[in-house]
């Protein structure tokens, strides 16, 4: 007799949260049973009076196999009580209470029908996985239910999330935990990481494990690429197992073969993605091999491109990975990895939202009318540089105008796929009817796994042909994979049903098929660097791009770009078609380019046709705009530093005066400082450049003319009062005064005698300021630095007299400076 699933346990405080809140979170490890019991166990509440449940799975893999267990459940058809969405693809009816659907699916609702009409409870499963859908679902679930649904109830479910910080994100929401039915697993981790290839790695760990242990097998590997190369190797070793591999591009038979035992009662080896880690149960698995790694995508916001990485999983992954071994009993786990990697491993996973491509999400915040993608409630936000990227590739699109949706943008968001393939699908659409069609095949191949080895090269246009020739013959060409092929085929059928176009297996035309990437992906252009045929691109966003040395479309001048990788110099170019010029014409902007060429110190200036970075043709302009030529020059001195300009002696001095009486008196006088004189080029310096094309030519600009722009009329004439470049000493001589622009008090150095008769130190800005005297000696050294002429005489004079008179006696020396004539001259001279 089956023990009962431990959701039963909560269940009680489960439906007493819900009766009582209308956001709850629950916390249940693999095999609870939260996925196929909860949903039914929920049905006969009375908050729900009779409205439907919509439960998301972040996989299409598992929204089918969790809808067809709870129908099983029940002894109902699947599409009856219990039905699926999925894109293209739905088990629904007007019976059906229950609806398991992708993430994607409730976000197209939502859009439609933002109360969610019919709707009593949204349940979000797997949400520890993060996933981009699932956070902007959770966001529109939760204004909607603000704004217009105080009844409608969401539930959160997850086997490892952190319960606490997501009740603090959604305002204290209760969290209810669930026990697992989890049999203890016996871990055994490789001695040291192994070298290798994955896919001999984990077949010689699958090996193993049917020699050492008993039940069937599940292997986690990377991607498809390791999967079909693993089981090449099992099957060449062992004759008498049920292999199966698992991913999500599988049709849902082949999937139910991996799920269920093996018909004919052998052992099963399973080879999976990561989409084994939760919501499914694979009937019989008592052992997991597990590689440890990942096939994730990652946006690079600086780039714009995402590329997949093969990364190390996380903790919570590969305790998710081993708990496949418990559900039935113990079990057992073999991890390929140290246990000292194992102990470096990072937690948790990051949420797709942080690391992903958000022109999605933008689109569909733009049309549920967010402007300011700030103002959502997030779980956690989304970066504000990829918000930036997605914003510019949406306007690039047509999608957006500033941050408010489009006619064509609000098109684009009706289609069920990224806004690159929405626009191709729409403007291939409205140019005819072959276009139409192609674009179905164009955009089914793009959106699916490439049906040809990563050996056929780059060309999409060998795609299309094989795609063509298999729909037209059932037989494959160019080492095409048949099940990629049917798969790609049933997308492209639906897109030629939304266009209304009909089924072409013409030959394509290659440079169509450019036109039509191009319409995708605008930025990603591609222009060969020279005519050597090296392989060696510019895309129009700027970055280097790489064919293979062996590929096909080495000698295309030109190239749309689907697919290629963010690489660390160069990207590599995986998917691509050859591109004619005349197609860019769409694209091509003129602009007068005005630019400094640091190397020969100059302004250039050209009229430029360009698409995106990418430079068709170029005359020199022999008028530069002015308003270009002034933004230059000032960019110019803000890299090069004001050290260009024509500092002299006169102009230094009249800086540091006007600078002095801004220290001294506050803002009323302006900052001449060297960050506010940058910081406003365009104020002072720009009315001067007009002829400076050169870098020699900054000397010549008249830059104390240009400084007393600085100053109104009034403060110019205040200048020479508060700020005198120079003093009146007792012998009547002008000595000048030294500023400096950091508002200490100005230097007077002046001959001692010339001082006699004189009580207190002379004083500037308006008798605020003493100067600062250098009293020097008949050699012009100073004898004292003070600010006090009156003690001076008074206590430091008497010292200095004596020490003084005898090596300078031709100079006077009176016991009393205070009585005594001041003079320039010797002693002699003032007798003559």
């Amino acid at each position: 007799m089956n023990e009962p699933l431990p959701i039963y346990d909560a269940l009680p405080a489960l439906k007493t949260a819900l009766r009582a809140k209308t956001t709850v979170v629950l916390q249940a490890p693999p095999g609870a049973g939260k996925s196929t019991i909860l949903p039914l166990e929920l049905l006969g509440e009375p908050w729900l009076a009779g409205r439907r449940i919509v439960m998301l799975e972040p996989r299409r893999l598992a929204a089918r196999s969790v809808a067809a267990r709870m129908a099983s459940t029940r002894g109902d058809a699947l599409g009856r009580t219990v039905g699926y969405r999925v894109r293209f693809e739905n088990k629904v009816s007007a019976q059906t209470r229950i609806e398991v659907v992708t993430e994607g699916i409730l976000t197209r609702r939502l859009q439609g029908d933002p109360s969610l009409d019919g709707v009593g409870l949204v349940i979000f499963d797997e949400f520890h996985e993060r996933s981009l859908h699932a956070d902007l679902a959770l966001a529109l679930c939760r204004e909607a239910q603000s704004a217009l649904r105080d009844d409608l109830r969401i539930l959160i479910m997850s086997a490892t999330l952190e319960g606490d910080a997501l009740s603090t994100a959604l305002e204290r929401a209760p969290v209810i935990t669930a026990s697992g039915r989890q049999y203890p697993v016996d871990v055994i981790y490789a001695l040291r990481d192994p070298e290798g290839p994955l896919p001999m790695v984990v077949a010689d760990a699958v090996s193993r494990a049917l020699r050492e242990q008993s039940g069937d097998v599940l292997a986690f590997l990377p991607g498809v690429a390791e999967i079909q190369r693993a089981q090449a190797l099992l099957e060449a070793r062992h004759n008498d197992i049920a292999l199966r591999p698992l991913y999500g591009e599988m049709s849902l038979d082949a999937q139910q073969s991996a799920i269920l035992p093996d018909p004919q009662g052998r052992r099963k080896v399973v080879l999976a993605t990561s989409i084994a880690e939760t919501s499914l149960t694979i009937v019989g698995t008592r052992v997991v091999v597990d590689c440890g790694f990942a096939r994730v995508p990652r946006f690079d916001a600086g780039s714009g491109l995402t590329r997949l990485e093969t990364s190390r999983i996380t903790t919570d992954s590969a305790d998710q990975r081993a708990g496949r071994a418990g559900r039935l009993g113990p079990g057992v786990c073999y991890r390929l990895w140290s246990a000292v990697t194992h102990s470096r491993l990072n937690a948790m996973r990051k949420p797709e939202i942080v690391e992903a491509d958000l022109a999605p999400l933008r689109l569909e915040l733009a049309q549920w009318g967010v402007r300011d993608v700030g103002d959502v409630k997030w779980i956690t936000a989304p970066p504000a540089g990829a918000i930036r990227h997605a914003e510019e590739l949406l306007r690039e699109l047509g999608a957006l105008d500033g941050a408010a949706l489009t006619s064509r943008g609000r098109a684009m968001a009706e289609w069920p796929t990224h806004p690159r393939l929405a626009h191709l699908l729409i403007e291939a659409g409205e140019h005819s009817a072959a276009s139409a069609s192609l674009a179905a095949d164009v955009a089914a191949l793009l959106d699916e796994r490439d049906p040809l080895p990563r050996s056929a090269g780059a060309d999409l246009t060998l795609r299309v042909e094989a795609l063509r020739h298999w729909r037209q013959t059932s037989r494959t060409v160019h080492d095409a994979d048949a099940r990629a092929l049917a798969r790609i085929d049933a997308a492209a059928k639906q897109w030629r049903q939304q266009l209304n176009a009909r089924t072409d297996n013409a030959h394509a035309d290659a440079y169509e098929i450019g036109w039509l990437v191009s319409l995708a992906y605008p930025d990603r252009i591609a222009q060969a660097r020279s005519a050597l045929a090296d392989g060696r691109y510019k895309l129009s966003g700027g970055r280097g791009v790489r064919l293979s040395e062996t590929d096909p479309l080495l000698h295309a001048g030109w190239l749309a770009v689907a697919q290629l990788d963010a690489g660390t110099d160069e990207g590599r170019v995986f998917l691509a078609a050859p591109l004619h010029e005349d197609t860019l014409e769409p694209l091509i902007t003129e602009r007068e380019i005005v630019g400094w060429d640091a190397r020969q110190g100059a302004l250039v200036a050209r009229r430029e046709r360009r698409v995106g970075e990418l430079v068709l043709s170029s005359k020199p302009l022999r008028a530069l705009p002015a308003a270009q030529k002034v933004a230059t020059l000032c960019q110019v001195v803000r890299s090069e530093g004001l050290a260009l300009l024509g500092w002299n002696e006169a102009v230094l001095q009249w800086r540091a005066r006007a600078q002095c009486l801004h220290i001294w008196r506050g803002d009323e006088w302006p900052d001449l400082s060297d960050d506010a004189l940058i910081a406003t080029l365009e104020t002072w310096l720009a009315p001067w450049l007009e002829r400076v094309n050169r870098r020699d030519d900054f000397a010549k600009v008249p830059l104390l003319d240009a400084l007393r722009g600085r100053l109104t009329h009034r403060q110019l004439t205040q200048l020479e009062a508060l700020a005198p470049t120079h003093v009146v000493v007792p012998s009547g001589s002008h000595i000048r005064l030294d500023y400096s622009p950091d508002g200490t008090p100005p230097v007077l150095a002046v001959k001692l005698q010339e001082m006699f008769g004189l009580a207190d130190t002379p004083l500037v800005n308006d008798g605020r300021t003493k100067v600062m005297l250098h009293l020097l000696s008949p050699a012009q050294r100073p004898i004292q630095v003070t600010q006090d002429l009156r003690s001076f005489w008074a206590n430091t004079y008497p010292a200095a007299r004596k020490e003084l008179r005898g090596r300078y006696n031709k100079h006077p020396w009176p016991e009393d400076p205070w009585n005594a004539p001041p003079t320039r001259k010797t002693v002699r001279a003032s007798k003559a």
